[in-house]
């Protein structure tokens, strides 16, 4: 078995790839892309055809986007190597997980990718953040996270047990803190609670550790 991760360590749809495999107990050789190699031609003939990352094989298979190598990993890998459940074989338990998949793709991330845009990504590049982009995305984070606090009301993961539907949230919600924009889970006793739960994970913590991710912002 060879596992090869191509992509950028500081990168979010990176880091849940890496988060994934150490969940599972899997070992990979991580090879570091920069910009222009992923935007090369041989890059974007044979292995992202967008030009973005991560980019994974296996033993010769090859496939893009890091929602779908987590289910590829999930469904190959699941159980031989570690006890971590990140979808459960149970019908309706991996329903609520891939619910709240959704929930974090349709209205966890979208705010929380323009607010670190703004705070970590215009602010390397030498130019100032749009304080209006962060304001709006900010309030429609708060929303959300409201309804977060609710949904989390007598749980410590969003289905009851960690999955990954949780684990999803972790490189963005980082990034928040980081930044000094964690009043938003601070302030909401069950979604800190959750964060605690899921940013405390020996997983997790090992991917900050090795990744120096504490340097990124």
């Amino acid at each position: 078995m060879t596992i090869t991760v191509y992509g950028h360590y500081a990168t979010a749809c990176t880091i849940i790839v890496f988060c994934i495999l150490k969940e599972l107990g899997l070992s990979y050789e991580y090879k570091q892309t920069t910009a222009e190699e992923i935007k090369s031609p041989e890059y974007l003939a044979t292995k992202h055809p967008f030009g973005k990352v991560p980019f994974f094989s296996d033993d010769g298979f090859q496939i893009y986007e890091c929602r779908a190598i987590a289910r590829y990993l999930i469904n190959k890998y699941q159980g031989t190597k570690s006890s971590t459940v990140l979808i459960p074989s149970d019908l309706h338990k991996a329903a609520l997980v891939e619910q709240f998949i959704s929930v974090e793709t349709s209205y966890y991330v979208q705010p929380i990718a323009k607010m670190m845009m703004q705070l970590i990504l215009v602010k390397k590049q030498g130019n100032e953040p749009d304080l209006k982009i962060v304001n709006e995305a900010r309030e429609e984070l708060d929303k959300t996270l409201d309804v977060y606090e609710k949904l989390l009301e007598g749980k410590d993961y969003l289905t009851g047990e960690f999955s990954l539907a949780d684990l999803l949230h972790l490189p963005l919600t980082f990034y928040a803190f980081k930044v000094g924009e964690g009043d938003l889970w601070n302030k909401r006793p069950n979604v800190f609670r959750w964060w605690k739960n899921i940013s405390e994970r020996e997983c997790w913590k090992n991917i900050v550790t090795e990744y120096k991710l504490d340097d990124v912002v």
